[in-house]
């Protein structure tokens, strides 16, 4: 380390470059970044959803839970099972150990449930899959007073639009540039939500069945056989190969009236029309959305694989603006529960914090130090940042609250290690050495002192990676940010300011003589005389009575310690907080009816 500080000191040219490398590696890198608003996640657990229409919980819990969980309790990898036995449902949550293979689980829970001799009889087939957890950016609520069919249509009309809806070109340099480096954004997830799903109900009175000796599972099987896509197999010509396949697949009421459900003798045919009433419709489950005041379906607009929240949200904000005027008159287009408005305040507290940290730094070493040395020093924060941001796709970190946050937490301690070497530097020059000399003495001398302050600090945040589970995904985020940013500005620190340090003025020739050069040799000899006065003589006395200073600190420690496990000092895993919200929750009793429901 001491000939590379003593070679960087010689070499200014090979500093300089050293450091725009970083600096452009790091601003090339920030538009390849993913921008999330959590950090991407998977839960490693598996859900068994059965449906039980019209069972009790007691049902559910005796048909269904009891035995999927006995089948599945012995298998390899699994962590914790988890049940909920709800009316005419049952949940299952099997979460896996750490490290073992989610597919493989799955594929072992699917062939122990599918052996299972005693479900009960009337429950569904069980639906076993991987739990995934969707990122929504934000909502799109289209209210208009229209029946329930044609809010439906307004809903697909805008999730059509969202998917096809091209951005509109850069609004400056940055924007820009991210586009040249990533591409084009694209929406590619819009779900409904809100909304009923269509069905086509057949319904078939009791008398009339009787009449023509029907049975409801008659007219299910011709229903079933009538409307089928099914393949023919393939026939060879000299033209090349045909394919058969037999379409008769029916998606509109008007097209099951004619399926034919019994042939009579007199060659008469029964058609489905004659007997039952056919109608397109919605599911006969309960749902009712309302956005101010008006009947509404939402569209909401997700975030899959590296797509960037803020890109996402300015093209449906883009798209909002321009399909509300050519949609009919009495619909409202409105953007609700847009998730990026966090990070965009995140980033925005960054911004804000670094470029407070830089002035504070820069004033507080100007007024101790030299103002050309306090710049210098301050340097290392866009730097160290630029190197963290560097290696942020190499360790799978994204833009997110949790990593700007680490970006933040930081802040205060990324040029502990500059200032140490700076003000070293800077006694030796005041004592008469010459900058290229004091530049790599001061840095050299303090070198132990330095690196072992920052590999503390770095060892006090590497527990973190060491976490398991969901929260193992999350937490790491901060260490992978923090530890970075810290080696950087240890090479920062090291060898690029060394070599700028080197090329100041002699302290003779650099006298301040204005008003605030007064006021800077003013502060600073503020500090040295305190130093002189109060400090040295208090640690002096400490020193020569380290028992007394010792037993101060024992019983400081001690009350600390007592004030915990006395209660006085709350813990919790997160801070209680009040919102500035007001929430009204009401819980119905289980088969309230739907009307009595909306109604309170």
């Amino acid at each position: 380390m001491e000939n590379a500080i003593r070679w960087f000191t010689k070499n200014h040219v090979a500093a300089n470059f050293l450091m725009l490398l970083v600096v452009v590696a790091g601003f090339s890198t920030w538009f390849k970044l993913r921008k999330e608003i959590f950090p991407e996640t998977s839960v490693d657990a598996v859900l068994i959803n059965i449906p039980y229409p019209n069972a009790t919980p007691e049902e559910v819990e005796s048909g269904l839970v009891i035995p999927v969980e006995e089948a599945i309790a012995d298998l390899e990898g699994i962590e914790e099972i988890s049940s909920t036995a709800a009316q005419s449902n049952a949940a299952i949550v099997v979460e896996a150990k750490t490290g073992y293979g989610i597919r493989d689980l799955m594929d072992d829970i699917k062939t122990r449930v599918d052996a299972i001799q005693n479900l009960a009889e009337q429950a569904e087939e069980p639906i076993i899959e991987d739990v995934v957890i969707k990122r929504e950016v934000m909502s799109i609520a289209v209210s208009a007073d229209v029946d329930e069919g044609t809010l439906r249509d307004l809903g697909e009309r805008v999730r059509d639009g969202l998917l096809a809806y091209k951005p509109a070109k850069p609004s400056g340099p940055m924007e820009w540039i991210s586009r040249l480096v990533r591409g084009d954004p694209r929406i590619t997830q819009v779900e409904l939500a809100g909304v009923r799903p269509y069905e086509i109900s057949i319904e078939v009175s009791e008398e009339t069945l009787r009449r023509y000796g029907l049975t409801l599972a008659e007219v299910a099987r011709a229903v079933s056989a009538a409307s089928v896509d099914l393949p023919g197999g393939s026939v060879r010509t000299e033209g090349g190969e045909v394919l058969i396949r037999a379409v008769g697949k029916r998606y509109r009421a008007e097209e099951f009236r004619d399926i034919e459900v019994r042939a009579e003798r007199d060659g008469a045919a029964l058609l489905l029309g004659d007997i039952a009433t056919i109608k397109d419709a919605f599911e006969d489950v309960d749902i009712s959305t309302r956005f101010d005041g008006h009947d509404a379906v939402l569209v909401n607009v997700f975030r899959v694989g590296n797509e960037d929240t803020i890109d996402l949200a300015k093209m449906v904000r883009g798209y909002v603006e321009e399909a509300s005027m050519t949609m009919p008159e009495g619909v409202n287009l409105q953007i609700w529960n847009d998730q990026s408005v966090y990070l965009d305040g995140r980033l925005d507290l960054l911004a804000r914090n670094g470029i407070t940290g830089l002035i504070l730094v820069f004033l507080a070493l100007a007024l101790f130090l030299r103002p050309t040395l306090a710049a210098l020093v301050a340097l290392g924060i866009p730097v160290s940042f630029a190197g963290a941001i560097w290696l942020m796709p190499v360790f799978g970190v994204s833009i997110n609250m949790i990593s700007l946050f680490a970006f933040i937490l930081v802040l205060g301690i990324v040029v502990d290690d500059a200032i140490v070497v700076g003000e070293n530097v800077y006694t030796r020059m005041r004592r008469g050495e010459h900058p290229r000399v004091a530049a790599f003495k001061g840095t050299h001398e303090v070198g132990v002192v330095v690196v072992f302050g920052i590999f503390t600090t770095m060892a006090a945040f590497t527990p973190m990676l060491g976490l398991s589970g969901v929260s193992g995904k999350i937490w790491p985020n901060i260490p992978l940010i923090v530890i970075p940013t810290l080696a950087f500005s240890l090479l920062q620190s090291k060898l690029v300011l060394p070599s700028h340090l080197a090329l100041l003025k002699p302290s003779s020739a650099d006298r301040k003589v204005g008003p605030l050069g007064r006021v800077q040799q003013r502060v600073s000899s503020g500090l040295e005389k305190f130093v002189e006065r109060v400090y040295a003589p208090f640690l002096n006395r400490a020193l020569r009575a380290r028992y007394v200073v010792l037993c101060v600190f024992f019983a400081t420690f001690m009350g600390i310690v007592g004030l915990l496990a006395g209660g006085w000092v709350k813990t919790g895993f997160f801070p209680e907080v009040e919102a500035d919200i007001v929430t009204a929750k009401v819980t119905m009793p289980s088969g309230v009816a739907f009307k009595e429901t909306a109604e309170v």
